[in-house]
């Protein structure tokens, strides 16, 4: 198995990607942490992997807070002592729309879910990756590196996930600490329909599918098996990419 051994803390858990990164890393042998705001998705997650056989527990953890972020490392600690995988996926997306009708508190609130998590798990919890080495996932996204109109502080936040993860890389390659960011197309999660402008009809997602090369949307799995190579040792001697999941609309 791919993650015999380790021991991974995956956010925003509780549904949509994170929950099949979960899955899918219990079932290649990782000990995994669901963490989720919404504590009865990130139970239910974690019940599912143990009752198929695999190691997990669940953590309720608000990304935002120093303190939660904090309380979650230590319940890791706790039960698996260690940390080999930090997987930082969950997001706040941005309802489509002119970049003029969003108000100050829904941008501060995406920059602090999308932005300010990552600083804060960094804080956390990395340090204790630094004497044996480990991996970072970061989810960006492809509106980072081309960016749809109407979502435009969205972008921004992830772009700033891109960036940032870049530069974790270099600082912590010395200690053997890996870190990339995956960058999904528009995907059938609980985030797509804020992506459609908060209506969903085949019409409109049959716009974004029409942008894919492809011609469908990305999947939940798509981006576990990327996370899941990502977070590997397979992937041992990659470190500071942005990678594309996204059947070719970046291209």
């Amino acid at each position: 198995m791919r993650l015999n051994d380790k021991v991974a803390i995956i956010t925003g858990a509780g549904s949509g990607f994170g929950e099949a990164m979960a899955v899918m890393f219990a079932k290649e042998g990782a000990k995994v942490v669901v963490s989720d705001i919404n504590g009865a998705g990130a139970a239910r997650v974690a019940k599912a992997i143990t009752d198929a056989g695999g190691v997990a527990i669940s953590s309720e953890c608000d990304v935002t807070s120093a303190e939660d972020i904090a309380a979650m490392t230590k319940q890791c600690l706790d039960n698996f002592q260690k940390i080999s995988i930090l997987v930082n996926n969950a997001g706040m997306p941005q309802r489509n729309g002119s970049m003029f009708d969003v108000d100050v508190d829904t941008f501060q609130k995406i920059f602090d879910v999308n932005v300010k998590s990552i600083f804060l798990t960094t804080k956390a919890v990395i340090p204790h990756m630094l004497e044996s080495g480990g991996s970072v996932v970061n989810i960006a996204s492809t509106a980072a590196l081309s960016p749809r109109p109407g979502l435009t502080w969205y972008n921004a936040s992830k772009g700033a996930v891109v960036t940032m993860s870049k530069s974790m890389a270099v600082e912590l390659a010395p200690k053997q600490v890996r870190v990339n960011a995956l960058c999904p197309v528009f995907a059938g999660t609980p985030m797509a329909v804020e992506f459609m402008g908060g209506v969903d009809t085949p019409e409109i997602r049959q716009k974004f599918v029409a942008t894919i090369p492809l011609g469908r949307e990305n999947t939940p799995r798509d981006l576990a098996h990327a996370a899941l190579w990502l977070a590997s040792d397979d992937a041992s001697f990659i470190t500071g990419v942005a990678l594309e999941v996204d059947g070719g609309r970046c291209v």
